[in-house]
């Protein structure tokens, strides 16, 4: 007999039909009563043992963490809580889990104790539930830029271009570090490694993908990036995923348009696909905030903030309208902020950022036109702009919990422009010719945005560590697994 999944057996509709499940134990109790889950749901099945005409050797097998296959008859359930369940009248173990050493028991576990077995905690209900609202988004993202009529684009994972500019990336080399080939003037000779050249892992597949854009017209990325940035902070990974679209002849505003309503329509599929795990992790968001100060919790529960995101149109402000706002604000004013917004160029920071969207606006915020000075080099020079106040048509969307989930432009299509930018960043114009190429032969107007999937998923599930919404993950001192 084919095994059926458990969320199909819970979704039955005709009961007194015989059939076999197959999954883990979560709970054994009384000698009777199985737990059964095989990753379908979040929802157990409840298989009841007859356990008087199961022999004793079998039972004392039954443990949390033990895979096995029950063959029975699915009844409605007399028990609350749960629909149907299976009378067992045949039992397999699969595989045994000893007791003694399964970290998995059915007790509270800290996250710090789960990351550290990053291997067996999606066996418990959160992460089983955050992988699957991932693996939803997942799709969404693909879902709706096919739907537009996009082209997905796979840009390199080793390259030899500082998409940022900042040069916190993985070095890649074949070259044995114990006996590094040196030149002439006594510096490592980069031509005897595998690519003849200085190679690292992508921050970024922007650059690559906009050479796509200007010929197919909207392409859109989505692979994994790498920062090599010593940030242990609960926003930061070394190895995260990145959605990358990028739209020939859109300008800033339809920039802002399309991160608006890809944003809305993911998590409005999340939500509609999702119920079960959103609904569980709600509970579990609340059950972690009663032990905060009132202060420190969400104004909103879970399922309603992702609403609130869906029926509230983003708030549009310039860079300079928020710097006014922040330096007039009261964290501002009696220095409760960290860093202290002092005047105009700052670099905000997600403190400033969380202000604007949970104190003063209360909504999701796009701020746009930055500073020039504290932005990419590819980002497109605002005409006509104040002396000393050069700004680039940049925007990032800021998220309540999150801070900046989104950062885009238009970029810079003039050449002459593009270069003397990159000159004054001392940025290789021989190292970056094929960039160059997009202006020199048919330039247009056209921008993009990034959007780390992390933070999306971060938000989305209500979790408050970005550790916890990717399998394994890779921090510093930290490669596990």
């Amino acid at each position: 007999m084919k095994h059926t999944k458990v969320k199909d057996l819970l979704n039955s509709t005709t009961t007194l039909q015989e059939v076999n499940a197959k999954g883990w134990v979560r709970t054994f109790r009384n000698n009777q009563f199985i737990a059964l889950n095989d990753g379908s749901t979040i929802n157990n099945i409840q298989c009841v043992v007859d356990f008087e005409n199961t022999p004793e050797e079998t039972l004392k097998r039954i443990t949390t963490g033990a895979a096995v296959s029950v063959f029975g008859t699915l009844v409605e359930s007399k028990g609350a809580g749960q629909k149907y369940e299976i009378q067992v009248t045949k039992l397999e173990i699969l595989g045994d889990s000893d007791p003694e050493k399964f970290p998995m028991q059915p007790k509270k576990h800290t996250l710090e104790f789960l990351r550290t077995n990053a291997h067996l905690r999606v066996r418990t209900n959160a992460f089983g539930a955050i992988m699957r609202v991932r693996s939803v988004l997942s799709y969404a993202v693909h879902k709706y830029f096919q739907d537009k009529g996009f082209v997905y684009v796979n840009t390199p994972i080793i390259t030899g271009a500082d998409a940022e500019g900042a040069g916190e990336m993985f070095q890649v080399t074949s070259l044995p570090l114990d006996n590094l080939p040196k030149n002439e003037e006594g510096n490592i000779d980069f031509k005897k490694d595998f690519f003849g050249k200085h190679t690292n892992l992508t921050v970024s597949g922007q650059l690559e993908g906009e050479t796509f854009a200007m010929a197919l017209g909207q392409i859109y990325t989505f692979g994994p990036t790498f920062r090599a940035e010593n940030s242990n902070t609960s926003r930061h990974l070394a190895e995260f995923w990145m959605i990358e679209p990028e739209v020939a002849f859109n300008d800033l505003d339809d920039n802002m348009d399309l991160a608006e309503d890809f944003i809305q329509y993911v998590i409005k599929y999340a939500l509609d696909n999702c119920k079960d795990d959103l609904k569980f992790l709600e509970g579990r968001l609340l059950e972690e905030e009663k032990s905060k100060p009132q202060a420190e919790r969400s104004e909103m529960a879970l399922l309603e903030k992702l609403n609130f995101v869906l029926e509230n149109n983003f708030k549009r402000v310039s860079y300079t309208e928020a710097i006014d706002i922040l330096r007039d604000s009261t964290p501002n004013k009696k220095k409760k902020f960290q860093y202290i917004i002092e005047e105009w160029g700052a670099d905000l920071q997600s403190e400033h950022e969380r202000y604007l969207v949970e104190k003063h606006f209360k909504c999701p915020v796009i701020l746009y036109d930055y500073p020039a000075n504290i932005k990419a080099f590819y980002m497109r020079l605002n005409d006509n702009t104040e002396a000393g106040r050069e700004t680039v048509r940049a925007m990032d969307i800021l998220f309540p919990g999150i801070g900046e989930i989104v950062g885009g432009s238009e970029r810079e299509e003039r050449y002459d422009v593009l270069v003397e930018k990159m000159k004054a960043l001392e940025i290789d114009e021989e190292e970056l010719y094929w960039y160059l190429d997009t202006r020199r032969f048919g330039s247009a107007t056209h921008a993009g945005f990034g959007l780390g999937f992390e933070r999306l998923v971060l938000f989305v599930t209500g979790m408050t560590n970005i550790r916890d919404v990717i399998p394994f993950p890779r921090t510093p001192g930290s490669a596990e697994f």
